[in-house]
């Protein structure tokens, strides 16, 4: 048992298919490129997806979905049936397909073959849906959602992530998801009275941001998010804006949660991640706010993880891992930097109080090379080196401190009195101290040497310190 509470996901099943090659050339016929070499790979599309990833956090998933007895729907059953279990819907015509070509990376195309809907509600989705502890309803416009519309007013959703080919929330949804175009689209759409009564001033300024730029879309966002939370009669709404977060509302004073590291991969398949995680959250009985922020972070390392398109093809999700390698692992940016022909650069410290010294001396540490990795002192290791009544701040608040700076790329924690043992676990090509080091021994330097690294001291702003700052703000005190 995970300890996770289970989750029922009502919506509309896809297959998605990417053929991934290269392009160096135009076609000698069309200018259209030519993508050569090309690799296929599968994935769960749709409501599929959404609830594929809730079951890859180790939750217990039924899936309740339009399936007919075509390839593309073996095909889907093949991939999904190890990780959850599905309660089909009948449908007329067959499940959609979404092919995606590639090159570089980077889409060319996107053909899209089938049409089908589910056409009605079972015995089996119904008792799924009176028996569920929570329901995500991942509604793309094919059936599903509409085919238990009655019953999911009777039990209404904890998360509906709404389509514009679908219909809106069952009232007393808690929270709806749309996307940025999305939720225009349907403010846009409301009864011209209602769309007049939650119309923003054209010359409101209240924000700060004046009448243009990003504080007056971001005044439209909020407004269109108000006026969805009272037309849909649910709890909440939250806008999902891409690489700048979520803004949340519940009908007034929204609460904007930005994302703390934007990631520019493939953003295909973040909406469903951001569902499944605030789902799966509210499930477990979280505060909506602690699940968008959450599923905020979710989506920006799923899309930092390379999005959908990351995902483990067919023939290995059966015994692929339960969650993708963190972005921030120390050991994996440094292999990706090594294999780049990168040089991976080492800082080290308990930056207790962060303060100017630390920020100069780690932006001209990342100038140095192609990776910057702070190694940081724990808790315990402190202490021993600074006395009882330090750290100031605990570990965790200096690690969110550090991993906020740009300069930052991965942070590491030792327990030690030096951080030699992990030194030797990361075999950095750079290791470097402050400035207020120098005529000092560094402990470090010689076991840079074994594998070839440098250890170097760089220029110290003079008269800054965590222990200076203490002293300045108890005599302030005083």
């Amino acid at each position: 048992m995970t300890g996770k509470a289970p989750l029922v996901v009502v919506g509309d099943a896809l297959l998605d298919r990417d053929l991934t090659g290269h392009a160096d050339r135009l076609a000698p016929d069309a200018p259209v490129p030519v993508v050569a070499d090309c690799a296929e790979r599968l994935r769960p599309g749709g409501a599929a997806l959404t609830a594929y990833l809730a079951a890859r956090d180790g939750r217990d998933v039924t899936l309740v979905t339009g399936l007919d007895d075509g390839p593309a729907a073996r095909e889907l059953r093949r991939l999904l049936e190890p990780w959850l279990t599905l309660a089909p819907l009948p449908m007329s015509g067959e499940i959609s397909e979404k092919t995606r070509v590639l090159a570089q990376g980077r889409p060319v195309v996107r053909l899209d073959h089938g049409s089908g809907r589910a056409r009605r509600a079972t015995e089996e989705a119904r008792a799924a849906l009176a028996g569920a502890a929570a329901v995500l309803v991942s509604d793309y416009g094919r059936g599903a959602a509409d085919a238990l519309r009655a019953e999911l007013g009777r039990r209404p959703p904890v998360l509906w992530d709404p389509h514009p080919r679908g219909g809106p929330p069952v009232p007393g949804t808690r929270l709806a998801t749309p996307a940025r175009a999305e939720a225009h689209g349907f403010a846009t759409a409301l009864r011209p009275a209602d769309a007049e009564a939650d119309r923003a001033p054209a010359s409101a300024s209240g924000d700060g941001a004046g009448s243009g730029g990003a504080g007056s879309a971001l005044r439209t966002v909020a407004h269109e998010a108000a006026a969805l939370v009272r037309h849909w009669r649910v709890a909440a709404v939250t806008v999902t804006l891409g690489d700048r977060g979520a803004l949340l509302s519940y009908g007034e004073h929204p609460l904007l949660v930005p994302a703390t590291v934007a990631h520019h991969g493939d953003p295909c398949g973040a909406g469903d991640r951001f569902a499944a995680t605030a789902a799966g959250l509210l499930a477990d009985g979280a505060l909506v706010e602690e699940a968008v922020e959450g599923a905020v972070t979710a989506a920006s390392a799923f899309v930092g993880a390379g999005g959908a398109g990351g995902l483990l093809d067919a023939s290995r999700a059966a015994h692929a891992p339960a969650a993708p390698p963190r972005r921030d692992d120390p050991a994996e940016l440094i292999a990706r930097v090594r294999a780049a022909g990168g040089t991976v650069v080492a800082a080290g410290g308990c930056f207790d109080l962060l303060h100017a010294g630390h920020v100069g001396l780690l932006q001209a540490a990342r100038r140095i090379g192609d990776c910057l990795v702070v190694c940081v002192n724990s808790d315990s290791s402190v202490r021993r080196r600074k006395g009882e009544g330090r750290p100031v701040n605990p570990l965790a608040d200096r690690l969110r401190v550090l991993r906020a700076l740009a300069c930052v790329d991965a942070v590491a924690v030792f327990d030690e009195e030096t951080p030699e043992r992990l030194l030797a676990a990361l075999r950095p090509d750079v290791w470097v101290k402050g400035g207020d080091y120098a005529g000092a021994e560094l402990p470090e330097a010689a076991l840079l040497q074994e594998w070839g690294g440098q250890a170097v001291l760089l220029p110290y702003l003079d008269g800054h310190s965590s222990t200076a700052l203490l002293a300045r703000a108890a005599e302030g005190a005083r």
